[in-house]
């Protein structure tokens, strides 16, 4: 996984988290529904960086 592309999907993850807290707190539900959405794309982007890795090894050995 390239170092810049996983600062940013964890970034994502964080910004996320801090949107869910917030929504919570403020009881807004809309951006508590929005935090959630921002983590859980960021999970599946570095999942996705995970295979093309693991492709990578495969096929270069």
């Amino acid at each position: 996984m390239a170092m810049g592309d996983k600062i940013d999907n964890k970034a994502e993850e964080l910004k996320g988290k801090t949107k869910e807290g917030v929504g919570k707190a403020t009881d807004d539900k809309s951006l508590e529904a929005e935090g959630r959405g921002d983590q859980a794309s960021s999970k599946i982007k570095q999942a996705g960086e995970k295979v093309k890795d693991a492709a990578k090894d495969v096929l270069g050995k």
